[in-house]
């Protein structure tokens, strides 16, 4: 995908993916109120009229919610030829770190609307559980065309409370897989806090909640 001019990103960007761009005016006056877009500004407008028109196309194919998929093969039917990039969030409802996953891709969704956002409880789908290997939870795997490029196991990478885990945290994860296409979180849009607990370096240290590093095994 080529990258989108940082101007364009910035107006798109700015108006939250809530109001669904409803209205390309609005957007190409953002634009054009800009005077440090005086060079290239008509490569700029074309680019935001297409940024527009695949904003719609991707919400009218249900991109920018977070869906939960009842059935296996439906799911598959998306993850493979329904959508390029897709994050699956295999879950169990009555599990409290899920719940806490669940939260962080609820404020994802809507911000990266090229990617699909889905999850679907394991006992919907014995056998994508079986042959994805899925044995701790929360499980999320993210896939681009089909093949599966990253997978978080519980919060591994991410951090090991709900204090210290940030949707920020989880955004520059998939961003490094290529499954979201440009940071766009910022502290309006955090669904957890980005508080820490640093040590002398400046690294982070692990809390010491004893449940911290039990994550769900459900098998």
């Amino acid at each position: 995908m080529a990258p989108i001019d940082p101007a364009v990103a910035s107006v798109l960007d700015t108006h939250h993916p809530s109001n669904d761009y409803s209205d390309e005016d609005e957007l190409l006056d953002s634009l054009d109120d800009d005077p440090a877009l005086d060079s290239f500004r008509e490569q700029r407008l074309q680019q935001l009229h297409e940024e527009f028109n695949k904003a719609k196309h991707f919400r009218n194919q249900e991109h920018g919610h977070y869906t939960e998929i009842n059935n296996e093969k439906a799911l598959m039917d998306i993850v493979n030829t329904g959508a390029d990039l897709c994050v699956v969030h295999f879950v169990k409802s009555d599990f409290h770190r899920c719940g806490i996953m669940n939260r962080h891709l609820e404020q994802l969704a809507p911000l990266h609307f090229e990617t699909r956002f889905l999850r679907i409880n394991v006992e919907n789908a014995p056998f994508l559980v079986t042959k994805m290997k899925v044995q701790v939870l929360p499980c999320v795997i993210a896939f681009n065309k089909g093949i599966s490029v990253d997978r978080i196991i519980g919060f591994e990478g991410l951090g090991y409370t709900e204090d210290t885990f940030s949707t920020q945290d989880l955004e520059r994860r998939l961003l490094q897989s290529g499954t979201l296409i440009r940071p766009k979180v910022n502290g309006g849009h955090e669904a957890g806090s980005l508080e820490r607990s640093h040590n002398g370096s400046g690294s982070r240290r692990r809390a010491t909640k004893p449940d911290d590093n039990d994550d769900d095994d459900w098998d």
